[in-house]
């Protein structure tokens, strides 16, 4: 492609190093700023061949999107988890979609311990109760702790190690929920998720979004879970049925939640703000500055080898190298 800008299509803003360095290398389309948007996308559709993808709200690239554009070979997204994109759709028609891992393995991890420290000694209760000057009053309840738990991740990828290995620090026995057992963790497997549900007080999901896991934590695995139970999400809201814990929430069927994702993102439900047994982020697990900028330099950089005719740094299982069109 020397000498010739190929066209990216950016779907929502990302932040200025890609917006920077995507324009640099390539001609970018700015989508959230197009006056009609689906003008924009049918006057580049003989000739797209890139998109760039995530963002704050996770447009969707879908499958009648790309069926749209028939000169499509990349969509490089940020972000780790990529259920926005339908890359099973992509793989057989020989697009290649590539996520951003690793850069935000600690990051994350380090969201979910400090939300779960959160939650467990509530913390940012105790803090609100100090500036609205109720100290002067009475000192703050006291309040659940860490010590005698034991702990259960929902997916063991990456981040979810990450947890683990902090929790271990913690003094936690980790046990683990999956698709399969995993070789070399000397963590205990619960193919069963409602048994681990049972058997542990902490529950931390950190499994991918999509069909696959939508709605896996579910009344019945609440109820397992029970009133003393700690609740911790910081992967994707889908992977909760979200009205299922608002209910176990107000009959404190769990002690309490602590939570960074939500069903229907950036809107929270306002059952869930009313609530005091509840720890609420706006989605930031990955969100430091040095982490984010690892994660957008990914994403151009995964570009930069698709258009140099290399391997793409991180394509996702669903989209094999080098692409297969059928």
């Amino acid at each position: 492609m020397a000498g010739n800008k190929a066209d990216v299509l950016m779907m929502e803003q990302l932040a200025p190093i890609a917006i920077e360095g995507i324009g640099k290398a390539f001609t970018l389309h700015k989508l959230w700023e197009a006056p009609d948007r689906e003008r924009l996308i049918g006057e580049l559709s003989p000739r797209l061949r890139a998109i760039a993808a995530g963002g704050p709200f996770h447009d969707r690239v879908d499958a009648a999107l790309m069926a749209r554009l028939p000169k499509l070979e990349m969509i490089s997204s940020f972000g780790v988890g990529y259920d926005h994109v339908d890359a099973k759709w992509a793989g057989e028609h020989g697009i290649v979609v590539t996520n951003t891992p690793d850069v935000l393995n600690e990051e994350v991890a380090d969201t979910a311990l400090g939300l779960l420290l959160c939650t467990v000694r509530e913390l940012p209760q105790a803090e609100r109760y100090l500036r609205a000057g109720q100290w002067v009053n009475g000192e703050y309840r006291l309040t659940a702790s860490l010590r005698g738990r034991r702990a259960g991740i929902v997916g063991l990828g990456r981040i979810g190690k990450g947890i683990a290995r902090r929790l271990e620090a913690f003094g936690l026995p980790v046990a683990y929920h999956g698709r399969n057992p995993q070789a070399g963790v000397p963590y205990r497997y619960y193919p069963d998720l409602v048994e681990m549900a049972r058997d542990v007080d902490v529950m931390i999901v950190m499994t991918p979004g999509g069909a696959a896991t939508r709605h896996l934590i579910n009344a019945k695995v609440l109820d397992a879970l029970g009133p003393n139970g700690i609740f911790i999400n910081v992967s994707r809201g889908t992977v909760v049925d979200q009205d299922a814990l608002v209910a176990a929430l107000k009959e404190r069927k769990i002690l309490a939640a602590g939570l960074d994702v939500y069903a229907h993102e950036p809107n929270v439900p306002a059952e869930l703000l009313a609530m005091d047994n509840v720890v609420l982020l706006p989605h930031v697990g990955s969100g430091s500055i040095p982490t984010r900028d690892a994660m957008h330099q990914l994403v151009i950089d995964n570009l930069m080898a698709w258009a140099a005719g290399k391997p793409p740094l991180t394509p996702v299982p669903e989209t094999p190298w080098p692409p297969r069109r059928t």
